[in-house]
Order: C-alpha cells, then sequence, then structure tokens
C-alpha cells in the first residue's frame, strides 16, 4: 500500500520500453486482411459502417465544441500540475478530405478505392519526430510492386503535424482525439492479394524490428473484387 502511494496515477513511472510508438489501422473487423467485391455492397459495407462509427468522435462540430484550434508544425506544450486538466487541439474529419466520408460516405469502397486510416498508439510524453513531422508511406510489402500502383495522402502529405503532441494521458488530457493519417488507395490490383506495409517515417523511429509487426509499420492485405 505504501508503495502504491508512491505511484502517479497521471504519468507512469517507468516509460522507457514504450516509445517509438507502434501504429493501427481502421477500419479493423476480422484481422488484418480487408476483402470486398465492388458490385456486392454486403461485402463492403461492414468496412464503411466501421469507418462511420470510428469517426463520430471526430465530426467536426464536436471537435468544435470540445477542443482548441492550435498553431501547426509545433509540439503544443502545456505547464501546470499533472493533475491540471490539459486542453486539446482540434482533429476535424473534413481534414480527412476524400477519405472523410462526408463527400462520399463510402470512403470510396463502392468504386474499388479504399480508404484506410493510420494511427499511432498513445504515449505519455511523446514528442515523434524531434522537431520534425513524422511522415507516412505505403509499398507492396513483398510481391509484384506495379499491384500498388497510386495512394493519396491526407490531411496534406500524410503527416502528422506535432500540435496534437505530447499527449498527457487519459485522465488529464480527457477530449484528446490522436490524429490520422488517411492512406486512400486509388489504383489497386483487382482480383489480387496485395500485402501492404504502411511505414511510419521520422527522427526516432523504428520501422523495420522482424519481431514486431506493428512498431512503426503495419502489414495488411487488400483483396478487391470487380
Amino acid at each position: 500500500y505504501v508503495m502504491l502511494l508512491t505511484l502517479s496515477p497521471y504519468t507512469p513511472r517507468f516509460r522507457d520500453r514504450v516509445s517509438p510508438p507502434g501504429v493501427m489501422i481502421r477500419p479493423y473487423l476480422n484481422g488484418f486482411t480487408i476483402a470486398f467485391n465492388v458490385s456486392q455492397p454486403n461485402t463492403w459495407q461492414p468496412y464503411v459502417d466501421s469507418m462511420h462509427h470510428f469517426l463520430a468522435a471526430y465530426d467536426d462540430k464536436i471537435q468544435e465544441e470540445k477542443n482548441i484550434e492550435c498553431v501547426p508544425g509545433q509540439y503544443f506544450l502545456q505547464g501546470g500540475s499533472d493533475s491540471e486538466e490539459k486542453k486539446a487541439c482540434q482533429f476535424k474529419r473534413s481534414l480527412l478530405q476524400n477519405c472523410s466520408g462526408i463527400e462520399d460516405p463510402t470512403f470510396g469502397y463502392s468504386k474499388g478505392q479504399p480508404c484506410i486510416l493510420l494511427k499511432m498508439n498513445r504515449i505519455i510524453g511523446y514528442r515523434p519526430g524531434a522537431g520534425v513531422p513524422v511522415s507516412v508511406d505505403c509499398k507492396v510489402q513483398k510481391g509484384n510492386e506495379s499491384h500498388l500502383r497510386s495512394v493519396d495522402f491526407y490531411p496534406g502529405n500524410g503527416t502528422f503535424d506535432l500540435m496534437y503532441y505530447p499527449y498527457y494521458g487519459k485522465f488529464t488530457h480527457v477530449n484528446y482525439t490522436s490524429p490520422l493519417v488517411a492512406m486512400h488507395f486509388t489504383d489497386v490490383q483487382k482480383n489480387y492479394l496485395v500485402p501492404i506495409q504502411c511505414s511510419l517515417n521520422g527522427k526516432g523511429i523504428i520501422n523495420d524490428l522482424n519481431s514486431d509487426r506493428f512498431l512503426g509499420r503495419i502489414i495488411f492485405t487488400l483483396s478487391i473484387g470487380k
């Protein structure tokens, strides 16, 4: 009991084994294979529903009500005690443009051009990129590189802006919504299993550790039928 009294509920004592960050994708339904046929809406509708559910917290109106506009390109450092509630920066789903689900409520799945969202795992106090925004790129993980001919990234050029860091923890950063990078696969070979690897790139990022497929990168498979 005495030992527990020395622990802070706001910041873990030991954080030397949790950085750099891992990543995760949405939608995530049945493992890391996203498979559907364009001509059969019942095969892609679950992915669309999952995307809308996940992005509900990113609705522009909700973000404007709960969070503040921040200055891009610099870390949002906040002082005060560990228990003091921290402000969170707005991340509006409209920033995701063609992958926001606003103009195209099917996120491209109805056209065989699916959107997939990438997010970094939250790490208290972590400042990714050492002052330079971390970027994302994607490639065919194994096989014919021509099977992935075009990917668009949102927002901007597919970076995680510095203003969303550092994260201060769930007890004080209560309205924090993780920044996202949307990957719009606009030209993928149809009727093939295409293994994709999307990686984080930046100073201090590790993305080539064979024993951990989620550290700084993620591998998934696209199977898009006509």
